[in-house]
């Protein structure tokens, strides 16, 4: 187990030095920011919808490791998914980090079952969800995202 975690550790630090996707899209038709009042994190996320389809995606911020890899990997699983697609992979990610499914462990969710350990740590669970939330929101039209109190 601890091999794993090392695994984990060192993909969401690869992410957190070398984001991906990590740039101002010029052609996004969506836009949102998002912000993390207790850590200061704070994210734009662009869209380039085509229709019902995620046809780019990018961001730019500042954040700490996790918020800024889970950012960087979000891009990547959700670049060419469809709006509904994009919202389950937000679901299930969400359910993930809040521990609602630790039977599951992140196995259907690829690269991001990285973050399964987050549950363990709730102060981090709106860092791993900031992106998401923001995300959430430019595919909903609004400027601004809200987290939860709950998390």
């Amino acid at each position: 187990m601890s091999d794993l975690r090392d695994l984990y550790q060192e993909v969401i630090l690869e992410h957190s030095k070398a984001p991906r996707n990590f740039h101002d899209l010029a052609d996004a038709n969506h836009k949102a920011e998002g912000f993390n009042p207790l850590c200061g994190d704070q994210f734009t996320v662009y869209l380039h919808m085509d229709g019902n389809t995620v046809r780019d995606i990018s961001f730019q911020g500042a954040g700490c490791a996790i918020s800024k890899a889970s950012a960087s990997m979000m891009t990547q699983i959700v670049k060419g998914k469809s709006r509904a697609e994009a919202e389950k992979l937000f679901e299930r990610f969400h359910s993930l980090v809040t521990g609602q499914e630790p039977q599951k462990n992140g196995e259907d969710l690829g690269k991001l079952a990285v973050f399964s350990g987050v549950s363990e740590y709730p102060a981090r669970v709106k860092c791993a969800t900031l992106a998401w939330h923001t995300l959430q929101a430019a595919l909903e039209g609004q400027t601004e995202a809200t987290l939860p109190d709950e998390e």
